[in-house]
């Protein structure tokens, strides 16, 4: 390609990390054993791609810059960058990263950390340079990425909110300051293990060492001799408390216009101020965004970065600002918060669209294609297990019979019991399912009686709030038939309806109706009551219309003949003793229209199911009352650390995960953390009907695990913090293993103390087991108006490493408030890593 550097020659061609090094003004690419290795006198270009599961590669393009790289090198990297991204069809972003300053998406990339080098690149081609016979210290902070600062060998660089590591010849030493957190210790055991293998070959002693533990501990001794002997560490200065902004920090809007900034004064920010023959900078103080039109000219863009980067510099904000570059169609979620009439959700592309549509013609016309996903459902748990299904009313739950169990109504809200075996295991799988027409009162009972039912149950249990009309596929296979009515049964509803009107609009056995018919394959089929009306038929389905003692089946014009086999199957259920008069589209009869209410305009279009969406890791903590969430890249199963709570985003539904030391003590409060995180505007404003599952450590089913590389056959968790395994397995002791005891809870602290200890010392290495068997009448006395209902304290030690996280603010209500009705909105905040 024309004006592309022919090193860039077949990237991203597969999924996995490219690196390349500035050399001139060309680009040398660096071999694989030598990845993560980042000299300071250089700059490097790297491209991560990644394989969507849609088939669709994705690019993230970044340019790293040492802290002793020359600026003619900073420059060309950024124009390289941008050659990359024309020769990729101009679909990536591009960031800035420099050396001390970096993103965790890139340090995601290289794990367990990155440690830069003295040197360029082109010196040390011939040795590892990664091995040092001089007593070096470094400073470890961050939680699920590593940051690793080389600092002064001196008492002086001690302090007690962090962890740090001594590297001598023969030992390596970690000592844990007494505020640090117990993730980020865990996390700079890592660092200790690649340094034994890769500084040492593995032939060196570890020796970790707790902050104000000198008694009868040798290694403490060892230590504190390196520095001449012990002496106190100076106390930590409290950390500034950060008060939410009641106002949006400053934006300032520019078009470049030939090298030159061009300010454009408006607010707030619209869409429609950007034009496609046009670049724009976006400065948001701690973060600048270049956004290049489509229509714009590789030779454009390489001069709109030269303005960025004289910006940046002039200004001396080159290491403490994240920079973004991005071309039209191809916009961070955070660049478009920063705009009116912007969709915050990921619009599937022209091309993609298209293909999907074509590809799901010809494949009903019998072609074989892979263009779109197979109809047929995953297999996601056992489905020979029992189930028990109950109605909610009156705040009770009244058992239904196995032939009642598979009727739904709209009006009423259920609680359905799955239980199965897998892996060795007994698991139970509870659903608290909500009518669209169900009330308050017996959506909040469901939720608060289903939590009580999970205490009482032996085996490892899931829960989860799902909505009529967004059920997941597992909610559905674990039915082997499902009719949803219209009306309702319970109390509740009736008294509300008789309200409205004395008709309460129930189905009628010899009245008129409309179902909807879909399915599983053979796994699971579902007849679903509509509206009496034209509009609700669809050319993709089937359905059966009830005129009194007639039944007409509709079959539409695109739909399959697996829908007609499931159409044959639910008749069966529906009406077993009734025989059907066969309709095709286009050839109605009269009287067909004429119960619908007659003809009007219906949906043609060929419904086309959409690849599944990749998921993403949060980790959520809560600070003052506050819910903040932090995206975690690359993520792994060690990021499930055993303090936290985590959010899987799967897009269509979310699944809670809580440690058994995290600060969350009840499912009902797991699954009202997922109703906050679904309230965040910054995630895509999503419905707060999505389904949200509660899991927890110990509990992971197998639908869950599938999302890691999971080892099914440890049947047994260890016991500890998530510091004390990994010490122990690095240790090679042999580890505690213990299966919980699910009557334990653990034991109250007062409002605002702290969940980590002061000292390690302090530590308690139980297991504390979270969702105790308790927590229901625990629940009792939060609905009591004479108790305060109790709130997650916030924990002073608790403070963040020197990367700040996106994060999003929510306030923390009471378990026992339905998330829907109760989340108090104060503040949404986007920042970065200062």
């Amino acid at each position: 390609m024309k004006g592309v550097d022919d090193g860039f020659l077949g990237a991203g061609d597969k999924p996995g990390l490219d690196i390349w090094c500035i050399f001139g003004s060309s680009v040398v690419p660096v071999a694989k054993s030598q990845h993560g290795k980042f000299y300071t006198g250089s700059t490097y270009i790297i491209l991560n791609t990644t394989q969507l599961k849609s088939g669709v590669r994705r690019h993230d393009v970044h340019y790293w810059v040492g802290e002793e790289a020359k600026e003619e090198d900073c420059f060309m990297a950024s124009d390289k960058a941008v050659e990359l991204d024309a020769a990729l069809g101009s679909s990536t972003v591009q960031y800035r990263e420099t050396q001390g300053e970096e993103s965790d998406k890139f340090l995601s990339y290289f794990k367990p950390c990155v440690i830069p080098i003295q040197g360029r690149f082109f010196s040390h081609l011939k040795g590892s340079g990664d091995r040092s016979s001089a007593t070096t210290m470094f400073r470890c902070q961050g939680e699920h990425v590593a940051r690793v600062t080389q600092v002064p060998f001196s008492r002086s660089s001690l302090d007690h909110k962090s962890v740090f590591i001594v590297d001598t010849p023969s030992k390596l030493f970690l000592f844990s300051g007494c505020n640090s957190r117990m993730q980020t210790r865990a996390k700079a055991l890592d660092v200790v293990k690649h340094l034994k293998e890769n500084r040492h070959l593995g032939r060196c002693e570890i020796a970790t060492i707790e902050d104000g533990k000198l008694v009868g501990d040798s290694d403490a001794g060892e230590f504190w001799n390196l520095f001449g002997g012990y002496a106190p560490i100076p106390r930590d200065l409290p950390d500034a408390i950060k008060e939410e902004p009641l106002t949006a920090p400053s934006k300032k809007l520019f078009w470049i216009n030939k090298k030159n900034l061009v300010p454009l004064e408006a607010h707030p920010l619209d869409r429609e101020m950007l034009n496609s023959d046009r670049s724009y900078m976006l400065d948001c103080s701690t973060e600048i965004f270049l956004w290049m039109g489509m229509t714009t000219l590789v030779s454009e863009r390489k001069s709109s970065v030269a303005v960025l980067e004289d910006y940046v510099h002039s200004q001396g904000r080159s290491f403490n600002v994240h920079t973004f570059i991005m071309t039209e169609g191809h916009e961070t979620v955070d660049f478009k918060l920063h705009f009116q009439h912007w969709s915050r959700n990921v619009e599937l592309k022209l091309y993609e669209a298209g293909r999907e549509k074509v590809a799901a013609i010809f494949k009903h016309q019998g072609y074989d294609v892979t263009e779109i996903p197979e109809d047929k459902p995953q297999q996601f748990i056992n489905c020979n297990g029992s189930l028990k299904v109950w109605l909610v009313d009156h705040g009770c739950t009244n058992l239904l019979s196995t032939e009642d169990q598979e009727k739904l109504y709209t009006g009423d809200c259920y609680i359905i019991r799955y239980s199965y075996f897998e892996n060795g295991k007994n698991y139970h799988l509870f659903f608290a399912w909500s009518g669209k027409n169900s009330v308050k009162d017996d959506r909040m009972a469901a939720t608060s009686l289903m939590s009580s039912m999970v205490d009482s149950v032996k085996g490892h249990p899931v829960v989860a709030q799902v909505f009529e009309g967004g059920e997941p596929e597992l909610f559905l296979s674990v039915f082997k038939s499902l009719i949803i009515f219209k009306g309702g049964r319970s109390a509740a509803y009736k008294s509300s309806v008789l309200q409205k009107s004395p008709r309460n609009g129930c189905h009628e056995s010899e009245g008129v109706a409309l179902f909807r018919v879909q399915g599983l394959k053979h796994y699971c089929v579902q007849a679903i009551q509509v509206d009496l009306v034209a509009s609700s038929l669809n050319s993709s389905h089937c359905y059966i219309l009830q005129d009194n003692g007639l039944f007409l089946t509709w079959l539409g014009g695109l739909s399959s003949p697996s829908d007609h086999n499931i159409l044959d199957m639910i008749m069966s259920k529906l009406c077993p003793m009734e025989q059907s008069l066969l309709v095709r589209e286009g050839s109605e009869p009269d009287h067909f229209w004429k119960a619908l209410g007659g003809r009007s305009e219906y949906s043609k279009e060929k419904r086309v199911k959409g690849w599944p969406a990749d998921p993403h890791l949060y980790a959520c903590r809560f600070e003052q009352g506050l819910l903040k969430v932090k995206e975690v890249f690359s993520f792994c199963k060690d990021d499930l650390a055993t303090e936290e709570t985590l959010i899987l985003d799967c897009n269509e539904e979310i699944y809670v995960w809580v440690g058994l030391h995290s600060d969350i003590t009840s499912k009902e409060q797991a699954l009202n953390v997922g109703k906050m995180f679904l309230k965040d505007a910054v995630h895509g404003g999503r419905s707060m009907e999505t389904t949200v599952y509660a899991v927890t450590e110990g509990d992971e089913p197998g639908f869950f695990t599938s999302f890691f590389d999971w080892d099914n056959s440890k049947q047994s968790y260890m016991v500890g913090n998530s510091f004390e395994r990994k010490l122990a397995v690095l240790k090679g002791v042999s580890p505690k293993l213990e299966t919980p005891d699910r009557s334990l809870r653990r034991p109250s602290r007062r409002p605002g103390v702290s969940s980590e200890p002061t000292t390690p010392e302090h530590q308690q290495p139980t297991a504390r087991r979270a969702f105790g068997s308790t927590s229901a009448g625990r629940f009792a006395r939060e609905r009591s108006p004479a108790v305060a209902p109790p709130t997650l304290s916030p924990s002073p030690k608790s403070r963040s490493s020197s990367s700040t996280p996106t994060t999003v603010a929510r306030r923390l209500f009471p378990a026992s408030v339905h998330a829907s009705e109760a989340v108090h909105v104060v503040s949404t905040a986007t920042a970065r890593r200062r």
